[in-house]
């Protein structure tokens, strides 16, 4: 039985923030495809996920997220089970196996694994919030988030493994370890740079040489190099919806999903840019604020991980777009093309609305 009480909570200003961003993608996408005729229909289906998406996310704000503690484990479990079946049978596209055949359909399991992370590692860093402060229970966590982390990697998907570590660490910050502990943890990293960059993939050595030098590879460094005149033609209040000459024109690659920013910038000019990324930032906040004001440690760590996936990719996406971070592959949030990308970032919303929603009511119903 729905209890309406939990309404009254429902945090309408992340939800119209969503929406909008979610309908400005679906006109950018538009302007990105709607040229380019194996592309044409991209828009109808961004809007089919859109309202997927949506109805995800009023199903998981109106189920308790407190019963996600008991499926902590299971969703553990199948994160790093779908990435063993990605393993050994993936499907390759470009250089990469990251995807698995579900109903004649290409599925990321990373995307929603994102979650499943957050979900495993709120659970795990507040059922054992006071044993963290022995550094056998972190070493524990960061073991933990080196297997699934180690898969990703594997695929190879640099972008993900860091926004998977990100993630990670994220919320083992906010957890309350002790100072000494990062201190440990960060002179361990710098030590196992050297070895991690021995490791790198071809195509991963290409894309940081070509950030650090674009006359190395003129065909690589193509694609920024357009980004960046995309941008530079919006001025201040750009070219208009649809008529990015970049854009339109088709000299900007891959425009619907990692240089959507791009498109925006040159149609929309900087104001539009401004508009959207204050947009984001509004999101950001209204999630952190919800971390703030919940109850339970389980609920604060769930927020923040929500949280920190939607800056991480705000802030790698723009940064790739502007050249000033490489290209990882990473997606503008509730902006690109994407149904895995789009609906798990609306599941990730209703997480947040299931925290606040019950953030005065602490005892199970």
């Amino acid at each position: 039985m729905l209890d309406r009480s939990l309404l009254r909570n429902f945090d309408l200003l992340l939800m119209v923030a969503v929406l909008a961003l979610c309908g400005i993608g679906i006109a950018m996408v538009y302007s990105a495809t709607n040229t380019t005729i194996d592309l044409a229909d991209y828009w109808e289906r961004q809007l089919f996920f859109m309202l997927v998406g949506l109805a995800v996310l009023l199903a998981v704000a109106f189920f308790d997220y407190r019963h996600l503690e008991l499926l902590a484990q299971p969703a553990y479990a199948g994160l790093v089970g779908s990435l063993l079946l990605v393993y050994l049978f993936g499907a390759v596209q470009g250089g990469s196996q990251r995807w698995i055949g579900v109903g004649g359909t290409l599925v990321q399991p990373t995307e929603a694994g994102k979650f499943l992370l957050i979900i495993f590692f709120a659970w795990y860093l507040s059922r054992f919030q006071e044993q963290l402060q022995r550094f056998g229970y972190l070493l524990a966590a960061l073991f933990l988030l080196a297997v699934p982390l180690t898969f990703v990697y594997l695929q190879p998907d640099l972008g993900m493994a860091i926004t998977f570590a990100f993630i990670g660490g994220v919320l083992i910050l906010v957890s309350g370890i002790r100072l000494w502990h990062i201190a440990i943890l960060g002179m361990g990293g710098l030590a196992a740079l050297p070895f991690l960059a021995g490791t790198l993939q071809g195509y991963m050595v290409e894309r940081l040489q070509t950030f650090l030098d674009p006359s190395s590879n003129r065909d690589a460094s193509f694609n920024v190099l357009q980004a960046l005149i995309s941008i530079g033609n919006g001025s201040w209040l750009g070219k208009g919806w649809g008529h990015g000459s970049q854009n339109q024109l088709h000299f900007l690659r891959v425009r619907h999903t990692d240089f959507i920013f791009s498109v925006i910038a040159e149609e929309l000019g900087f104001v539009g840019t401004i508009l959207i990324l204050l947009l984001l930032f509004f999101v950001i906040w209204r999630l952190v604020r919800i971390a703030d004001m919940a109850q339970d440690q389980f609920g604060r760590l769930l927020t923040m991980g929500v949280a920190s996936i939607i800056f991480f990719q705000t802030f790698v996406n723009v940064g790739m777009n502007l050249s000033i971070m490489p290209v990882t592959g990473l997606t503008l949030p509730f902006i690109s093309y994407g149904g895995s990308s789009l609906i798990s970032m609306l599941l990730a919303v209703g997480l947040a609305q299931s925290v606040v929603m019950r953030h005065r009511k602490m005892d199970f119903q």
